[in-house]
């Protein structure tokens, strides 16, 4: 069942941080130079994934997938948190510490020069994952051989 909201701003550059991997250390220095404290230092950890049969049927455990959450605070006060797929612990990190900055005045800086870069290069990612796979697609069919009934 597919959620009927579009995602609020926070929820999409948590998204956005999330998925960014390897790639959030290339924008270090644009999130660099401001004192944060951990306050909860990145710990790594396990999450229960569930699935829908047919994406629409009964709830079921799938099975459980490694993550790893980390909650910064800036001098002003500020928190940002992440959680994010695998052990990864610098980018949990550097995504606390992003989502703590762009809840202040650093925003539409940080929208620019961070998130929207990101978020086009996985929308190109998804893209190419996506044609990759449709070129590989198989329809089948079914053909009724003269059987009268």
């Amino acid at each position: 069942m597919k959620a009927d909201f579009a995602p609020t701003e926070r929820q999409r550059w948590m998204q956005v941080l999330a998925r960014a991997d390897d790639a959030l250390a290339g924008y270090e220095s644009e999130l660099g130079g401001v004192p944060y404290r951990c306050i909860r230092k990145p710990e790594t950890g396990m999450a229960m994934v569930r699935g829908r049969t047919g994406g629409t049927g009964q709830a079921f455990n799938l099975g459980e997938m490694t993550v790893t959450r980390c909650v910064v605070q800036l001098q002003d006060g500020r928190a940002g948190y992440s959680y994010i797929a695998g052990r990864n612990k610098r980018h949990a990190e550097l995504a606390a510490l992003a989502d703590a900055l762009l809840l202040g005045d650093e925003n539409a800086k940080l929208m620019q020069s961070v998130i929207e870069p990101l978020a086009r290069s996985q929308q190109q990612a998804r893209l190419a994952r996506q044609a990759q796979v449709a070129a590989s697609k198989v329809d089948f069919f079914t053909l009724l051989r003269g059987e009268n009934e």
